[in-house]
């Protein structure tokens, strides 16, 4: 019998897998340019990686609470939605070649993760914390691709 844990995490390994899978191949991101306070960029695939750790065990914290709940339901579409937002960044930012629908995946994604955090928090405290590193991280990620934008006016 397939475990919550493993379930949830199959499912965000998907959607992680498939969104890389789709992604364009060309280094069109990779040839802009960047500002000068950038010096993590070689950390963000290992920060993304703690954060979607994070996800997928705070939705199984959740799950444990009330399995099979309907609120435990919609909460997990809500985490879906979420890492939806997340990986969409890249593929469809790369895929229109604008810095300006990456800020705006990003705020939305941080705007989804927001709430998701609030709905979560009354069901358990700890999954509310595992949240926490999105709330952080994503608004960073969002100004740095604004921040590109000024730098790299031809492909706002």
């Amino acid at each position: 019998m397939l475990k919550s844990w493993m379930v949830i995490g199959g499912v965000a390994l998907v959607v992680a897998a498939v969104g890389a899978t789709l992604t364009p191949k060309d280094r069109w991101f990779y040839r802009l340019r960047r500002p000068q306070w950038l010096t993590f960029e070689g950390a963000i695939p290992f920060i993304w990686t703690f954060i979607l750790i994070c996800g997928v065990w705070s939705a199984y914290l959740v799950w444990e609470v009330a399995p099979g709940s309907q609120r435990s339901w919609w909460l997990m579409g809500l985490y879906l939605l979420v890492e939806l937002a997340i990986m969409s960044y890249t593929l469809v930012m790369f895929a229109v070649r604008s810095l300006m629908v990456g800020v705006v995946l990003g705020a939305t994604g941080t705007f989804f993760g927001a709430i998701l955090a609030v709905l979560v928090f009354p069901v358990s405290t700890w999954a509310f914390v595992l949240l926490l590193p999105y709330l952080i991280w994503s608004p960073i990620g969002t100004y740095v691709t604004w921040a590109m934008i000024r730098l790299n006016p031809g492909n706002a």
